[in-house]
């Protein structure tokens, strides 16, 4: 396995499915790049549970919006990477005033750093373009830019699983 992009919509069991994947490689290091900014208590219990999950045995990189760096930083042979989740670093992009192009460059730098990585990269997101149309702008704009970035992320990732209910279906690879 060399990337794989785990989408699915929220509560959907995505993060444990890509937990799952990366605690099975054959790798003498795991690192997990959290995109979460985790301001309030909600977030903090958040983190706190999904540390608990991943156990001891990984290192933690907090980076909520130089992702492409974060990713080529460590990116080395008998690692593997897990990035949960691009949703959050695209709300942390939108936040930080980034247009929808500017965003959509950011996520293509991103899938040359993944397929260029010598190492398996698992990455983390929601599909949020299922539902209806947000009714102000900053949602719509946030939706949209989503949608852009998963399908860079889909098309650049050598596999592509979609969870639905704790499921994972390969539609890709």
């Amino acid at each position: 396995m060399k990337s794989v992009f785990v989408i699915g919509g929220c509560r959907s069991g995505k993060s444990s499915i890509a937990l799952d994947l990366a605690n099975g490689q054959d790798v003498s290091e795991k690192i997990f790049i959290a995109t979460c900014q985790p301001l309030d208590d909600e977030m903090q219990d958040r983190v706190a549970r999904h540390q608990a999950d991943r156990g001891y045995d990984w290192r933690t990189v907090e980076e909520p919006l130089a992702l492409t760096q974060a990713i080529g930083d460590n990116a080395k042979p008998g690692r593997v990477i897990l990035v949960d989740c691009l949703t959050l670093w695209i709300s942390n992009l939108v936040l930080a005033d980034k247009t929808q192009d500017q965003i959509a460059d950011k996520a293509r730098e991103l899938a040359e750093v993944i397929q260029k990585a010598p190492c398996p990269v698992i990455l983390v997101s929601n599909e949020v373009g299922a539902g209806i149309v947000p009714e102000n702008a900053l949602s719509r704009l946030f939706r949209d830019a989503a949608g852009k970035v998963n399908q860079i992320m889909a098309s650049a990732c050598d596999q592509v699983q979609w969870v639905v209910a704790g499921i994972p279906v390969i539609i890709k690879g």
